[in-house]
């Protein structure tokens, strides 16, 4: 019986938080140093009594910075709910009284004092000046902070939130944390950016009066002018939108609705442009189509006429755009054309429906959902685009670049990039509503766990001609411009001296010895590490985090379960750019003071890529019953077992899914990354925009081919890993099909 009594009054998980809490507050640098989060050269210099360096409480110990001494106090208050059991009141009220004072101190001292003391004139009012200053959190800051979140989230739990279970209920306050932290709290940051005015005061009348320029919303194009760049983009998002599904419908009935054998192939084609940095497309037409480039040196010669900059605008742009974003409507159109029942199809042929009435009336409308999804893709796509408009747009301004020249261009206006990226947030955001309301509360399901052997009906010859036409043209397109941008690597100079060489690639990748060892001598060597390094870690991550929420969404019922699923797929609706833009503005000082460190990038790519996980997670558990979680409780498992014994093992494709897409995402984005690079973390891709505007095509176009091969290792590995699923379901051959 003493042996009872004791396992119900011992709390590991409570031990666990309060021996971290008191490490982070005694033996851990409490602000960032210097060095960034990576570095513990620290611990060789003047560690723990050099200010820069020491812990919370060698500081308080110096007489410096006694604003951290209440901390203390929500340290100690958790020894009290020590050999208590769980059950008693005294329990909870000290843990979520701890966890609540200390969490909350740690906010509020953060945010009310800064780099010049105190951050608000309300503070230097009511206490005078405070004569010092504090920098961002730093390993014992976060620690402690961590300490505290789930003190708190384990005193909730006692009190009887979500049946006790510790686990759920720490899960749920550390993701709202974090996505608070790092999604609406810059956002929120970027929002009041737009009110500020040149002395740091507050002024709606600078909202509007950047709000209302006539370079946002000019109509000149209208009479041979220039349209302001939030028309441009919202123009040009819908044409891209609209081609990109109709090309990825296209693609998906070849590949499903036709006796086409090469199927493989045009799946294939469809994962380029996935691995492809975004603007290297923007390159290989510029090869192509520029006044050097190869067809317009052909036509020119051909039919004698004067070579124009036609391809540097709108239309540049949209062919580009529609290159790179095709396949990913592709890739959430073949799903859901697969996945219309064939038994459906074929009882409205048995009720003497021809192959045209049967696609109208029953195939189109249930890929309903993934038109809009597909539509909505690539209408935030082309919106958060910046690679492409850099290269192409030429005189056609868009949001994406305009919020770019506002940040690293000669006028520096933060408001001005504020109001550009408070409107294209809106234009996406409006895009995302606008398709739920379309798809409305209707179910398309027409999947359900009874077998379903049917065979997907043929296209009908009035569609079937066409629409292999454009496929089939649009691949070979595709096919040229990829054999471009393997041809343009290896040319000395396109347009001047085509002769072949490996130049441009012995500049980037060269490799030396000398006397310690490997020399990573080309110019590239650098943000290739970077950048893989940033990938590594930030797609287990972004796995990580996205499977959790997944968890929680599908196996767990809690109030504001709607408000958390928005608030993880909110960034699925945020573009690049205006991530970028608000991780500037919110984490340059205190007290999450990380811009020009590798931690904002991994931390831009967590969060940007979540919602890829959370899908993945989603999709994968709502074909995981339910008892084999009851099962497992039922045997004395308890959540946190079950999560990591149970479902995880049965997620394996989930995982790798969401590791190598944002490991992919990593590699090759730009829109967020072009403005949280720094001297000491460049990224892949930002190295080739800058190889671009000095015009060094060679370079950029090898570093990009490379970044594609290293690409198709990383999807051929996960094809490896996750291996072919079997469907019972015949196809028009007769033989079993494998997805």
């Amino acid at each position: 019986m003493r042996t009872d009594a004791a396992k119900k009054t011992t709390h590991p998980v409570l031990i666990f938080w309060i021996i971290a809490g008191w490490v982070g507050f005694c033996l851990l640098p409490w602000y960032m140093v210097e060095d960034g989060l990576w570095s513990f050269e620290w611990l060789l210099d003047g560690y723990p009594f050099d200010t820069d360096y020491a812990p919370a409480a060698f500081l308080i110990a110096q007489g410096e910075k006694l604003w951290l001494a209440p901390l203390v106090i929500a340290l100690a208050l958790p020894f009290l709910a020590l050999g208590r059991r769980k059950s008693d009141p005294v329990y909870a009220h000290v843990l979520i009284l701890a966890g609540a004072l200390g969490f909350g101190w740690l906010i509020a001292q953060g945010f009310g004092i800064g780099l010049r003391g105190f951050a608000y004139d309300w503070l230097t009012a009511l206490f005078g000046e405070l004569g010092d200053r504090q920098f961002g959190m730093g390993y014992g800051a976060m620690i402690c902070a961590s300490a505290f979140l789930f003190l708190l989230t384990q005193g909730i739990a006692a009190r009887g939130a979500i049946n006790g279970d510790v686990f759920v209920v720490g899960a749920i306050g550390g993701i709202i944390a974090i996505v608070t932290a790092f999604v609406f709290f810059p956002i929120a940051k970027m929002l009041f950016a737009a009110f500020v005015t040149e002395d740091g005061a507050y002024s709606i009348a600078v909202f509007f009066a950047k709000f209302f320029d006539n370079r946002l919303w000019g109509l000149g194009c209208l009479w041979g002018a220039r349209c302001g760049a939030a028309w441009n983009s919202l123009f040009l998002a819908i044409a891209v939108a609209f081609l990109t599904t109709v090309l990825g419908l296209a693609f998906a009935l070849v590949v499903t609705r036709s006796g086409f054998r090469y199927k493989r192939v045009l799946r294939a084609l469809t994962v380029l442009p996935i691995i492809t940095p975004p603007f290297v497309i923007g390159l290989a037409l510029i090869l192509l189509f520029g006044l050097s480039g190869s067809v317009t040196q052909f036509v020119s010669e051909l039919f004698g006429i004067q070579p124009t900059r036609w391809l540097y605008g709108m239309p540049g742009v949209l062919i580009a755009q529609t290159l790179a974003f095709t396949p990913i409507a592709f890739l959430v159109l073949i799903g859901v054309v697969e996945g219309v029942s064939p038994s459906m199809e074929e009882a409205a042929q048995t009720l003497r429906a021809n192959k045209w009435q049967v696609f109208r009336t029953v195939s189109l409308p249930l890929m309903r959902p993934g038109l809009a999804n597909a539509f909505l893709l690539g209408f935030i796509e082309s919106m958060a685009d910046f690679g492409n408009p850099l290269v192409l747009g030429g005189n056609f301004d868009v949001l994406s670049t305009e919020i770019f020249f506002a940040i690293v261009g000669a006028q520096y206006d933060q408001g001005r990039a504020a109001v550009l990226a408070m409107v294209l947030l809106f234009f996406t955001l409006s895009a995302f509503y606008a398709q739920r309301a379309w798809l409305g509360k209707k179910s398309y399901t027409t999947v359900t766990g009874k077998g379903d052997a049917g065979v997907h009906p043929l296209m009908p010859n009035g569609l079937a001609f066409p629409v292999m036409g454009v496929a089939f043209g649009w691949a070979l397109f595709t096919i040229i411009v990829y054999a471009m941008i393997l041809y343009g690597s290896v040319v000395e100079l396109w347009g001047v001296d085509n002769s072949l060489t490996l130049k441009h690639y012995v500049t980037a990748f060269a490799i030396g010895m000398n006397e310690h060892g490997i020399h990573w001598a080309g110019s590239a060597w650098d943000s290739f590490w970077t950048t893989i390094m940033i990938a590594a870690i930030a797609a287990p991550l972004t796995a990580a985090v996205g499977l959790i929420a997944a968890y929680l969404l599908t196996r767990q019922n809690f109030a504001g379960k709607d408000a958390f699923e928005f608030g993880t797929m909110l960034s699925f609706a945020i573009p690049g750019t205006v991530i970028g833009v608000s991780y500037i503005l919110a984490f340059n000082v205190p007290p999450i003071e990380i811009t020009g460190t590798g931690v904002i990038l991994v931390i831009s790519f967590v969060f940007r890529n979540m919602p890829v996980g959370v899908r993945a997670g989603i999709a994968s558990m709502s074909q995981l019953d339910r008892s084999l979680d009851e099962s497992s409780l039922t045997l004395g498992a308890n959540s946190w077992q079950t999560f990591r014994r149970v479902i995880l093992p049965l997620l394996r494709p989930a995982i790798l899914a969401a590791l190598v897409y944002s490991f992919v995402r990593a590699m090759t984005a730009i829109s967020a990354v072009i403005f949280l690079v720094s001297a000491e973390y460049d990224m892949a891709t930002s190295y080739i925009i800058g190889r671009v505007e000095n015009n060094d095509y060679g370079l950029a176009i090898a570093y990009s081919t490379t970044l594609i091969f290293v690409m198709l290792a990383a999807v051929g590995l996960l094809q490896l890993l996750v291996g072919r699923v079997k469907i019972g379901r015949r196809t028009q051959h007769g033989t079993e099909k494998a997805l």
